[in-house]
């Protein structure tokens, strides 16, 4: 088998929360592979404008849909509109989430906290059972999570966040277990990367932590791609159930 490139000539990839920062560079470079992209996320006008602006420039087919992975019950929709369009996924990338900030733990809210598990946790549950049956049944496929070094390092504003990404760390090796061999289940944790989520930051209390590490500096969004590539690809033939830090090596140091 060659295992030289990332071969993803007309495989049909899902990508939830992929209108913008890490979704929209995977669906980019996915679509510039040669993959059929699907681009799902709550806002449905944007995932469609992403999804015909790749198709125009990389003259991959392309569905843009709206979804929210935090409803339960809206899941199983948004499976069978792709069957319906492709008759198969073939990468399926959990890369929906949210983080919103809180004046403090003691006052969380029930609401919020529901609203954290739902999209991080509950949906790529939902979404990956769905979908890992019926890659079985057609032979493989190959399910990226991506997760973040906040599941191992929480700090203090993102304690829900950080647990339900926890959560899905366990869910990517008990899935790789479970839906194994056909199926390789594997997960990005990433570490800071500058999309929207970096606008609230205070650029010189994170200039401040981020000199500690190895490479000293938040990541580009086209930074996660390699390793979604990999996941993806022919060459981790062999990789099911592994967590692969990419977060300039903050995981790396005390």
């Amino acid at each position: 088998m060659d295992t030289s490139r990332n071969d993803l000539r007309d495989k049909v990839v899902l990508i939830t929360g992929g209108s913008r920062g890490l979704g929209a560079a995977m669906a980019w470079a996915f679509a510039g592979e040669g993959a059929h992209v699907v681009i799902a996320s709550r806002k449905a006008q944007q995932c469609v404008d992403l999804a015909a602006e790749i198709a125009a420039r990389t003259g991959a087919q392309t569905m843009g849909i709206g979804a929210h992975v935090g409803d339960w019950s809206a899941i199983p929709d948004l499976v069978e509109a792709v069957y319906e369009r492709f008759g198969r996924i073939d990468v399926l990338v959990n890369n929906a989430g949210i983080a919103p900030l809180y004046p403090s733990l003691r006052e969380i809210s029930e609401e919020l906290f529901d609203k954290v598990v739902a999209v991080n946790l509950k949906g790529p549950f939902r979404l990956t059972t769905l979908v890992a049956e019926r890659m079985k049944d057609a032979g493989g496929g190959s399910i990226i999570n991506i997760t973040s070094n906040a599941s191992e390092r929480p700090a203090p504003e993102y304690v829900p966040y950080g647990a339900a990404k926890a959560g899905l760390n366990s869910l990517t090796k008990g899935f790789a277990a479970s839906y194994g061999p056909e199926v390789r289940v594997n997960a990005i944790m990433a570490g800071a990367f500058f999309t929207d989520i970096a606008k609230g930051w205070d650029p010189e209390a994170f200039g401040d932590l981020s000199a500690a590490w190895p490479i000293p500096r938040g990541g580009q969004a086209e930074e996660i791609v390699g390793a979604a590539l990999y996941f993806a690809g022919p060459g981790a033939s062999f990789t099911t159930g592994a967590i692969l830090p990419v977060d300039g090596g903050r995981m790396a140091v005390g």
